[in-house]
């Protein structure tokens, strides 16, 4: 089969500039669509699993498997666990069993009485062994806050939830002034923002008496012998897991979500999709007579068609890369906010591979009626047309 130059379908792009803007600038509303999409998915898998660890466990209370926010146990667990279980990482001579609160208070900067109608944070209440369960958090600016100090850290993203905020400054947390004493950084995980404070400054905020969890350092212990205590100890009602699956679990609960987001891109990239369809129709439409001689000339119009898919196609995917660069450049990195902290989008190569598929496809589908417009004409009247 003979079939047309490849510098045929490239020319023709340039004889209608108007068109070719029309439909890049169409392909590149779609696939950055699609992409932000992707990216989206991709940032909140790859926060849940940098945050979560499979050398940790996590105890909680029965029946809050996907809400540790909702989860209460009694303050003794974090000493039983360690009493408890032989072969639990060590520090200082002491097992690593971080005792932990974690809870979304409103939180305004400098006005207190912004509060009540004020977003609201994860903050959490935390001990020292919470660095050596947590190693993806660091300080970078500043220090930790004292034990019983109305002292906070505050991540990186927190800070910019509020739009403010430095050392030096001060949070009100629940309509309760605190003074922002470090930054810390925990980039690619849902804890990069959240506020961390003391765990007796947290219990009084919150009011409660119990504990949201115990984050232990399995070290070289089993984790079986762990959730054989949750299991055996009743009064404690608590449960155990991996803290790793803890954050797969919430991710599978995040599903929903993520196909909604998916559902929403492509409701409104469609109308970017008929507006291309609409271009490319009108576009090779106009050529009958072109195709027509084509066919007169001996090229089949499998060869024809191949040529317009091509040219459709070459538009398409120069829109999929502009949206490409447009992505890397602005969305790349964009926090997302939620109740567990926070996550940035992902341009990764998974989404931009979705880009790029998304704009073959849409050169391929948009090139479809109008061949078939072209092509199914008889060559007597295509030339006559």
């Amino acid at each position: 089969m003979k079939l047309l130059p490849f510098d045929y379908a490239i020319r023709n792009l340039a004889r209608s500039p108007k068109r070719l803007v029309l439909v890049a600038g169409g392909s590149t509303v779609v696939t950055l669509l699609v992409l932000g999409a992707v990216a989206f998915s991709r940032g909140m898998e790859g926060a849940m699993s940098a945050t979560g660890l499979a050398t940790n466990a996590l105890v909680l209370g029965s029946g809050s498997e996907e809400s540790l926010e909702r989860s209460e146990i009694p303050p003794a667990t974090a000493s039983v666990i360690a009493a408890s279980i032989d072969g639990l990482a060590l520090s200082a001579g002491r097992p690593v069993v971080s005792a932990e609160n974690q809870a979304a208070f409103p939180v305004t900067v400098g006005d207190a009485a912004a509060t009540l109608n004020a977003p609201p944070i994860l903050v959490r209440g935390f001990e020292n062994e919470a660095f050596l369960v947590h190693p993806q958090v660091r300080i970078i600016e500043g220090r930790w806050p004292d034990a019983g100090e109305d002292e906070v850290t505050a991540g990186v993203e927190a800070l910019g939830k509020l739009g403010a905020g430095a050392i030096g400054d001060t949070l009100h947390i629940a309509g309760k002034p605190f003074t922002i004493v470090g930054i810390f950084d925990a980039h690619g995980t849902a804890m990069h923002g959240e506020i961390w404070m003391r765990l007796d400054r947290h219990a009084q905020l919150s009011q409660r008496t119990t504990l949201s969890s115990v984050v232990v350092a399995l070290g070289s212990a089993d984790y079986d012998d762990i959730e054989a205590l949750t299991i055996s100890r009743l009064d404690l009602e608590t449960i155990s897991m991996l803290e790793s699956e803890y954050y797969s679990r919430l991710n599978d609960f995040f599903a929903p979500i993520r196909v909604l987001v998916f559902v929403t891109a492509l409701l409104v990239s469609s109308g970017g999709v008929l507006g291309g369809i609409n271009a490319m129709y009108a576009a090779f439409s106009s050529r009958v007579r072109e195709v027509g001689t084509l066919q007169a000339l001996g090229f089949s119009r499998t060869a024809i068609a191949l040529s317009l898919v091509l040219e459709s196609t070459v538009a398409c995917v120069a829109g999929a890369l502009i949206a490409c660069v447009i992505g890397l450049i602005v969305l790349d990195g964009v926090a997302i906010r939620f109740s567990m902290g926070s996550f940035g989008l992902a341009v990764d190569s998974h989404a931009i591979a979705g880009a790029l598929i998304a704009g073959i496809s849409l050169g391929v589908v948009g090139a479809l009626p109008a061949i078939v417009r072209c092509l199914s004409l008889p060559i007597p009247t295509a030339l006559r047309s």
